[in-house]
């Protein structure tokens, strides 16, 4: 029986993906103390979360020239710390939550983010996944030593072999490695761990890995590529898919392809979960919640999307005025995401050229996306819906305003959910893998041989 999959989607500060929730009158500031992170790690575990995971980029949105000071004023993403070091108090706070972080495969070494990730795995006793992003904006080269973001399927082609390098070390080491016996004086089996001995493209790495195997063998990994590439990748890799469709028929032929896409590349399509993006606004009625919505819908600013959507695109959204149609010169200069560049154009039809408001209005990048608003029925009847239609095997829900949404869903949808035998009462295991539904990945090939 299918059983709904409910991640938090959080940032490493005190929003989601919605710039504008640091205003909420009832947003806690405190998110740079521990505190802040185990308490929202409580909420999501008593809630009965599968996972929470954090968002990342590598840079703080800015406009032509290096210009950052809108981004800083007024607080839109301008905080970005380390994922993993926020995971730190959830994980002592919690004891089956899973926590997820982003990690760049353009910018990190591979032996790197596989010894993180299986260490992080060991710490929460098999409760990680690993987020795996390419990093599309040019803020983030910039950073890291580059001028410009490297070519979109490029990307994508050097991040199949990060994985294949980060997979073959998770499998260097057999389940029953370590013996730790004081007595013989043995305290591993070196006919149970292998070198890698990888030599390819883009990577070298040799080898033997430092990190034994975890109680879900290794992390799991999450995926959110949705350009035709991006998409083929996730089919290959990912184990949870994180996808964003505010619409259901689209969300439903999404939902097959890719099902269809991971049976082609050999796996069963039941062993990845694809989770949609949802914005729940909810209230004990339905007036309530619509209160609250319009409350929502005063804290974006316009400089909030210009500024968003400049990031997502690596062009400059505040160069234009906002009713000017860009040009197929300026459209082609895109060079971040193409899911929202091809969503706006998909909308018009081709009647027009887009223009910035265009982009403001139909992706609602730096506002909340259309979210689903009313009480514990009507929410839940959105869930049941989109999971049975089936679009989607559970939602990444995005909070308006951190922590409350979270404590408002937990507290009116969660319980409407089990009632109808959606969403599970308890966790199952105590492993992420086993609360997902997800087998334990056996080590890839025959060790000692």
């Amino acid at each position: 029986m299918r059983n709904l999959v409910m991640v938090g989607f959080l940032q490493a500060q005190n929003c989601s993906n919605f710039a504008g929730s640091w205003r909420h009158p009832e947003a806690r500031n405190d998110f740079a103390s521990p505190d802040y992170y185990a308490h929202i790690g409580r909420v999501l575990e008593a809630g009965k979360f599968q996972l929470a995971f954090f968002d990342d980029r590598l840079g703080m949105p800015e406009f032509q020239g290096g210009r950052y000071a809108e981004a800083v004023a007024h607080g839109i993403r301008c905080v970005k710390m380390d994922p993993i070091a926020c995971l730190m108090p959830m994980a002592m706070a919690t004891s089956r939550l899973g926590l997820g972080a982003t990690y760049s495969t353009t910018y990190y070494h591979p032996f790197h983010v596989a010894r993180l990730f299986q260490t992080l795995d060991l710490m929460t006793c098999g409760r990680a996944a690993w987020n795996v992003v390419t990093s599309m904006n040019d803020v983030e080269a910039r950073n890291m030593g580059l001028e410009e973001v490297i070519e979109h399927d490029a990307r994508y082609d050097r991040a199949d072999e990060f994985l294949q390098v980060v997979h073959g070390h998770w499998d260097t080491w057999a389940d029953d490695a370590l013996i730790l016996d004081k007595r013989t004086g043995r305290f591993a089996d070196p006919d149970k761990v292998r070198r890698l001995d990888h030599e390819g493209r883009h990577f070298r790495s040799r080898g033997p890995f430092t990190v034994p195997r975890s109680p879900q063998g290794h992390p799991v990994i999450i995926q959110a590529g949705q350009s035709g590439r991006g998409r083929r990748f996730a089919a290959r890799w990912g184990e949870l898919i994180f996808t964003s469709n505010p619409n259901l028929e689209p969300a439903k032929k999404a939902y097959a392809e890719l099902k269809a896409d991971a049976a082609r590349q050999g796996r069963n399509p039941d062993h990845m979960k694809i989770a949609t993006l949802c914005h729940p606004v909810v209230a004990a009625t339905a007036a309530e919640a619509e209160d609250k919505f319009a409350l929502i819908e005063t804290l974006p600013l316009e400089v909030d999307s210009l500024m968003l959507l400049s990031e997502n695109t690596n062009f400059d959204f505040g160069s234009k005025p906002l009713d000017e149609p860009f040009t197929e010169a300026e459209l082609m200069r895109f060079s971040g995401t193409q899911s929202g560049r091809d969503r706006v154009l998909a909308a018009l039809g081709g009647s027009r050229m887009p223009t910035p408001r265009d982009f403001i209005t139909i992706t609602r990048r730096g506002k909340l996306p259309p979210p689903w608003v009313g009480g514990p029925k009507e929410v839940a009847d959105k869930f049941e819906a989109w999971f049975e239609a089936p679009a989607c095997d559970g939602f990444v829900v995005g909070a308006a305003c951190v922590p409350g949404s979270y404590e408002d869903f937990i507290e009116f949808v969660i319980p409407e959910l089990q009632r109808r035998g959606l969403f599970h009462k308890d966790y199952t295991g105590a492993t992420l893998r086993e609360n997902l539904g997800l087998p334990r990945p056996a080590v890839a090939r025959a060790l000692g041989e």
